[in-house]
């Protein structure tokens, strides 16, 4: 009966892997950096800050959406209503994550209410009609799909698990802005 032999793997001679030991002496040289290690972009500052500008614009536009929520009014107010606290709270979540993956890169999230505004991408337009508070958040959100486009196309593949977490947060700004084209392409009044 002939036995099987089994290949052991072979590592490419061109491959650049660090060795075991190397690996080991580094996690433990700078335990205090958490998850930031040395292969990491070294340019993970100017990374921060573009997520921080990604954080402001979430929280603007939760406070714009949330305006909308309140003060929508009319016939058909009610739906609309509805789909401005469902994107609020869907942009909170958005915030989270990016406060998060800040800190995760040795950052600080900057909440600061007094600048929020000037750093976000997206404006604070309240809209008078309803038909026009529908007309700023898909402006605002036109706006979050080509930012986060950006940063997705400037991280690439040097930090996978922010540039993942920005493909799904871009994934949920596309469905937004399609969702108000359609609320606007049958809009009826006004």
């Amino acid at each position: 009966m002939a036995t099987a032999s089994i290949a052991k793997p072979t590592t490419p001679p061109d491959a650049t892997f660090t060795d075991t030991a190397t690996l080991r002496a580094q996690a433990r040289k700078h335990i205090d950096q958490g998850p930031v290690t040395q292969s990491f972009p070294k340019d993970r500052e100017v990374i921060i800050a573009q997520l921080n500008k990604a954080l402001a614009t979430e929280w603007v536009c939760v406070l714009r959406y949330m305006r909308h929520y309140y003060t929508a009014e009319g016939l058909v107010s009610e739906p609309i209503k509805a789909h401005f606290l469902e994107h609020a709270n869907e942009e909170r979540a958005h915030a989270d994550k990016l406060a998060e993956r800040i800190v995760q890169l040795g950052g600080e999230p900057d909440l600061d209410p007094a600048t929020l505004t000037h750093r976000s991408h997206a404006e604070y337009q309240v809209g008078k009609t309803l038909k026009d508070m529908v007309k700023e958040d898909l402006i605002a959100e036109r706006i979050a799909v080509e930012a986060y486009r950006e940063l997705i196309a400037y991280v690439g593949d040097r930090d996978s698990t922010t540039r993942i977490m920005l493909e799904g947060i871009l994934a949920q700004e596309e469905d937004h802005a399609d969702e108000f084209r359609d609320l606007l392409e049958g809009w009826q009044g006004e």
